[in-house]
């Protein structure tokens, strides 16, 4: 049995050490090198084998049966905290969406909306997604040319994408935006509800149960809405979908709402801002972009890679198995990190420079296997176009101080990235 440090499995644990990240790098490194998959125990967390290698993290992904997600929290979660939460629903889960599924309900929930996501049914909608990205645009150039772009921007804009798509009018927009970050920055100081350090499970707990009634309570108003009056959105497919000929329990509805409203824009934001951030790093980059015929989608991949918007996810071994050369034992709890796959030489030539050039960019972001990103194609078009309207309209992109991540174990990025810019 491969142990890490006990330096390293704590830093796995800790939200600080994600909002830092230079450290957390390093701890990833190590473990790659030294113990790729290594049991992590930390204070208060039951034991966890880290998965820190690119292959082998795409080998438990591929393998749904054998590593499954609603056995254990998908997320990591302290030993307290999964009490609690046991406590309250007995499958463990305070919210239970396709990323809880297995088969063979997760394949069915997904099948509702899969469509809404594909290539072909976007470009039906590329002309509303342009259109809010010019007024993006046009409000941000219409303001000071010092600004804080994480949070004057990219939090906003694919925020209006997804609720268009979803159905929720543009004055909830603040509420959800709001709602996600509580959700997402549960442990983060500056977002969570609280708007303090959180100290116990029982207090996590219960400003998560707070959060999570405060969607219900919106997404149980907006199902009856479209019960009695449909209309083309993804609310209305939910409000009248069934599952094996019967309606969606209300749970698995409102948790439905939940990942498209909050991971549809949470994860794209951090993937704006970091791709932002390194064109204001770079002039040379900013020179090459600002181009009317850019070519965007090298840049937006390694954007996703270099940022990694969602940091892990767990998986419940079915099994006694094998990962690598390490035995794996039925029931153990793993990390697929993230990360560190997408920081991985083995797999990702010259992992520590940003590079949209690189080919093939293997990134794995999105995840991989029956539970990759739903959303990938919407995010990666929400992206082009927001650059196809407002790069070109830029003459300088510059830092005006440090950007600073997220202190969030589960969906990271950046919070701040101050800029100064130019217009034509």
């Amino acid at each position: 049995m491969t142990m890490l440090p006990p330096e390293i499995a704590d830093s796995l644990v800790s939200p600080k050490a994600y909002g830092e990240w230079t450290g957390l790098l390093e701890n990833f490194a190590w473990a790659r090198d030294h113990a790729p998959v290594g049991l992590a125990e930390a204070d208060g967390f039951d034991p966890f084998w880290a998965v820190t290698r690119h292959a082998d993290i795409l080998e438990v992904s591929r393998n749904n049966a054998r590593f499954a997600s609603g056995i254990r929290p998908t997320v990591l979660t302290n030993r307290d905290g999964e009490k609690l939460a046991r406590a309250i629903q007995p499958d463990g889960h305070l919210v239970r969406s396709l990323v809880q599924m297995d088969a063979p309900d997760h394949m069915k929930y997904r099948l509702l909306t899969q469509s809404w996501f594909m290539p072909k049914n976007l470009r039906t909608i590329e002309a509303r997604v342009r259109e809010i990205a010019r007024e993006t645009v046009d409000a941000m150039l219409a303001g000071p040319r010092e600004i804080d772009f994480a949070r004057d921007v990219a939090a906003f804009y694919p925020l209006r994408v997804i609720m268009n798509v979803l159905g929720v009018p543009r004055e909830d927009e603040p509420r959800m935006l709001m709602l996600t970050q509580q959700l997402f920055g549960s442990t983060d100081p500056e977002l969570n509800r609280a708007r303090a350090a959180i100290t116990s499970a029982d207090q996590a707990i219960a400003m998560l149960q707070h959060v999570i009634a405060d969607f219900y309570g919106y997404f149980r108003a907006l199902t009856e809405s479209r019960r009695a009056a449909p209309r083309d959105d993804i609310a209305t497919v939910l409000a009248q979908a069934t599952i094996n000929g019967q309606p969606l329990p209300d749970r698995e509805t409102n948790d439905y709402y939940m990942i498209v409203a909050t991971a549809g824009h949470d994860t794209t934001s951090a993937s704006t801002a970091g791709a932002i951030m390194e064109l204001a790093r770079s002039p040379a980059l900013f020179d090459r972009y600002c181009r009317p015929d850019a070519d965007f989608a090298g840049l937006i991949d390694e954007a996703i890679r270099w940022t990694t918007p969602v940091q892990h996810f767990m998986r419940s071994a079915t099994e006694d198995t094998v990962i690598g050369d390490q035995a794996i034992a039925a029931g153990d709890w793993l990390m697929l990190c993230y990360i560190s796959g997408n920081r991985d030489a083995a797999a990702i030539e010259r992992p520590d420079e940003f590079d949209p050039d690189r080919k093939p960019n293997n990134q794995i972001a999105f995840g991989y296997g029956a539970h990759v990103c739903l959303g990938q194609h919407l995010a990666r078009m929400e992206m082009r176009i927001l650059f196809e309207e407002l790069l070109p309209r830029l003459t300088s992109l510059e830092l005006t101080g440090e950007p600073a991540r997220v202190e969030s174990t589960f969906v990271g990025g950046l919070k701040r990235l101050p800029i100064r810019f130019a217009a034509a």
